[in-house]
């Protein structure tokens, strides 16, 4: 944190690509029904101490902390997650945050697969590695955060409320995503990590790494998941 000079969008944007890059998007504790509670420090021993992920309320919730220790004006806000095949995951059970500068912005470390940079709530288009997204307004306080999938069609990866939140607000999400059949998260191992060229994950048994929008996919047996996720991840179980 020494390093930090000024607190501005150039700080806030290279904090979250960094972040993007060595922290792991994760599910693993879940799938091995170790309780996640919403406790930042918590967050610090797993995420800082033990070298692991976490999926959102961990992510956000520990960089929202280093934000505001950092000076930055951030807060949680809440999301509803589009699935692929247009229904809508339990409601408001996704924790994103809004930074303010001159405007609000968007700043999302805890969705795997998304946007490494803050995204203004214009609807101005904002590129990186995987792919280019803008937040469109749908009412007073919702607006939609979605990618480009071609010149004609954009797709919404969820819908987000911009009234303040408290961590503590997400209980109810953060024990339904952790226990619940219903919650996609309880249903297979999920890694996912950003690298320069584009993505790594493993999901389920199927280990995938992107470069420049080019999928390479290869399935590894149970047995090989400890190697992947020591040498490609840097997790440790």
């Amino acid at each position: 944190m020494d390093r930090v000079k000024e607190v501005n969008l150039e700080t806030l944007s290279e904090l979250q690509l960094q972040h993007m890059l060595h922290v792991p998007f994760e599910n693993l504790d879940v799938m091995h029904q170790v309780p996640i509670p919403l406790d930042v420090e918590t967050y610090y021993k797993k995420i800082v101490l033990n070298k692991r992920g976490g999926f959102c309320y961990e992510l956000n919730g520990l960089f929202n902390w280093l934000l505001q220790t950092l000076g930055f004006n951030s807060c949680f806000i809440s999301a509803t997650v589009s699935r692929p095949d247009g229904s809508w995951a339990k409601e408001g059970s996704h924790a994103a945050q809004i930074v303010e500068f001159d405007q609000p912005y968007l700043v999302d470390v805890g969705f795997g697969d998304s946007a490494r940079k803050p995204i203004p709530l214009t609807g101005e288009p904002c590129e990186d590695v995987s792919g280019v997204y803008r937040a469109v307004k749908v009412r007073e306080n919702i607006f939609d955060l979605q990618r480009k999938k071609n010149e004609h069609k954009w797709d919404t990866l969820f819908r987000f409320d911009t009234t303040p939140k408290e961590l503590a607000d997400f209980e109810e999400a953060c024990y339904f995503n952790q226990t619940s059949p219903k919650s996609h998260f309880t249903q297979k191992d999920i890694v996912s990590l950003a690298t320069i060229e584009g993505r790594m994950t493993l999901s389920g048994n199927a280990f995938i790494i992107t470069r420049h929008g080019e999928k390479q996919e290869t399935t590894v047996s149970d047995s090989e998941k400890t190697t992947v996720l020591e040498k490609y991840f840097n997790i440790h179980l």
